[in-house]
């Protein structure tokens, strides 16, 4: 392969020029399609005056113009920043102060206004009338191909800076030599890390990707993408992974290879997937945006014995292992240490950051002189057969939906409200999904959490919002001074002022759902699913088991519109009438 993404691209266009390379459920783009289009965008982005790896935003939803406008920024020898269009405002502004963006290409679905810090807004059609000659532009294998924002501890998120040789080195894994990967459903949200191989993978390698239905993550919309048969791979979060596991393990019989990771993995849930799926291999992947995406992989076939919990698997070609202890020792087998992923594929750093990339990004003492390792913040424990079992974490890092949530970002947003005095978030368990809960010391007039949660619902993605918050007269302390979060309360979930309790046999049905999807004791009529702690993911499964038990189908983006049981059975009772009361 050669050594620049734009390069390693024109290799397959040159190959393969009327192989598609980009479909979706309306149509097609062949690889000569696509590099014209992306010819014509980047000698636009050249025109406007775009710089060697200066940062370009990129904000759209799943379609042909995202890959476009992806593969035009790295043409133009710029570095893409992926964007979600449902990112908060005040989020794209930290961002673009961090990068001091000129330029967003985005496909009008944002609104402008929202975009207005990063500058001028450009969309696919404004290159319209542009040549589709090859940009003139020398790109180097060590520029920065993309900018991906993590959460970060300081308050603020953090941007990964990844090189083209970085991104290279993941797409040669030999991993990826296997026929399955030839076709690759693109389902994660952009500002992901595995829009990274969803994207570059199919691309690089002369397959295609596959385009998901737009918008949140919805069931039905996967059965759909995966009816048609164009996949034969498919990545799924953990947390998605065992809702599938759970609601419908059949529904990937169509491909050959389903990837999950991200968070930590379901033992139960491979064994469902591979006992209703006899033919079908699952992949476990581990790593952070850092290692530029995966830094272990573990295959799994029916045939395997999959026990207690499901092990990290053996590191990809270019990267080395190591489990440490604070010294930076190695741990004995069995001992407990810290994960540090070394190798060629790491991360640049993050970006105007250099106090953070010192403190992640370490010398490697067992590697050539000049080498580095990532120090992951993952505990885990070496067994006698190899294998590394993961234990938790090092710090005040959690995963949410398969989203790296630093607790300290969210205590600071909480702090910056004027009826706050002090916060302490913490990360809690139900049924398997972290969530988040808050614990407020309010100020003298008090707090509403109503508008509370309004405000961090400017700052912070959906995913950072508390499920729960807990007012405290202050905040617990070790004798040390540190917070004392086993000293905390249980959390406390919104209900409504006045309980409602049900009053027919359809409505008695809806709350024990509720009940059950958020493991909730009691619910009334009144009470919201998001303010009991439910996040779209729960919001998935509840249409799911509202379906199963009550045969009425809904939308998750239908809960987001009637969260409580009242608005449900009016909604039931004005599409179906009085006569659904529970399945047959």
């Amino acid at each position: 392969m050669a050594s620049t993404l734009p390069e390693t691209f024109l290799n397959q266009v040159r190959r393969r020029p009327e192989a598609v390379a980009v479909r979706s459920a309306d149509g097609f783009l062949t690889f000569d399609e696509l590099n014209r289009r992306a010819n014509r965008l980047a000698n636009l982005l050249i025109e406007r005056g775009v710089e060697a790896e200066e940062p370009v935003a990129v904000c759209f939803g799943r379609s042909f113009d995202l890959v476009v406008a992806t593969l035009a920024v790295i043409k133009a020898g710029a570095t893409y920043v992926p964007l979600a269009t449902t990112t908060p405002t005040e989020r794209l502004r930290s961002i673009s102060d961090q990068l001091k963006v000129r330029m967003v290409i985005t496909d009008g679905s944002t609104p402008a206004a929202t975009l207005s810090s990063f500058g001028e807004v450009i969309t696919v059609s404004d290159a319209e009338q542009t040549q589709e000659s090859e940009p003139v532009v020398s790109v180097a294998e060590d520029q920065l191909a993309y900018v991906l924002f993590t959460s970060g501890s300081g308050g603020a998120p953090k941007g990964v800076g990844v090189s083209h040789r970085s991104v290279i080195g993941l797409i040669e894994d030999q991993t990826w030599n296997d026929s399955v990967f030839s076709r690759i459903l693109m389902i994660a949200p952009y500002a992901f890390g595995m829009s990274t191989f969803e994207l570059w993978a199919p691309l690089l390698r002369g397959g295609q990707i596959v385009l998901a239905h737009p918008g949140e993550f919805d069931i039905d919309a996967l059965r759909d993408d995966l009816r048609r048969g164009d996949a034969t791979a498919v990545h799924l979060t953990s947390g998605l992974f065992r809702l599938v596991a759970e609601e419908d393990p059949t529904c990937l019989s169509s491909v050959r290879e389903v990837m999950t990771g991200g968070d930590v993995v379901s033992p139960e849930a491979v064994r469902r997937i591979l006992s209703a799926n006899p033919n079908i291999r699952v992949r476990v992947m581990y790593g952070q945006t850092e290692t530029t995406l995966f830094a272990t992989q573990l295959p799994l076939t029916q045939d395997a014995q999959v026990g207690a919990f499901v092990p990290l698997g053996q590191a990809l070609d270019d990267k080395r292992l190591y489990v440490l202890d604070e010294s930076l020792n190695r741990v004995a087998e069995g001992g407990v240490g810290e994960l540090y992923v070394a190798g060629g594929c790491l991360a640049r750093g993050y970006v105007e950051r250099p106090d953070l990339t010192a403190e992640r990004f370490v010398a490697d003492p067992f590697g050539a002189p000049g080498e580095r390792m990532f120090r992951t913040g993952d505990l885990v424990r070496q067994t006698a057969g190899g294998s590394l079992e993961f234990l938790g974490r090092a710090d005040q890092q959690i995963k949410v939906r398969g989203f790296r949530v630093e607790l300290g970002e969210v205590e600071a947003a909480l702090r910056t409200h004027p009826a706050v005095a002090d916060a302490v978030v913490v990360g809690t368990s139900s049924d398997e999904d972290q969530r988040l809960a808050a614990y407020v010391v309010p100020c003298a007039g008090g707090v509403d959490f109503g508008e509370l949660r309004t405000h961090l619902a400017r700052a912070l993605p959906d995913y950072m919002v508390p499920a729960a918050f807990t007012a405290i007269d202050a905040i617990p302390v070790t004798v040390n001074g540190k917070v004392d979060r086993d000293a905390l309360p249980e959390p406390e979930f919104d209900r409504a002022k006045q309980h409602r309790a049900p009053l027919s046999p359809r409505q008695e049905t809806l709350c024990a759902i509720f009940g059950k999807t958020l493991n909730v004791d009691q619910v009334g009529l009144d009470d919201s699913f998001f303010d009991l702690g439910g996040q779209s993911l729960q919001a998935a499964r509840l249409v799911l088991r509202i379906e199963a038990e009550l045969g009425v189908k809904l939308s998750v983006v239908e809960i987001f519109d009637i969260p409580t049981v009242a608005l449900i059975d009016q909604h039931i009772t004005a599409i179906h009438g009085d006569q659904v009361a529970r399945a047959s």
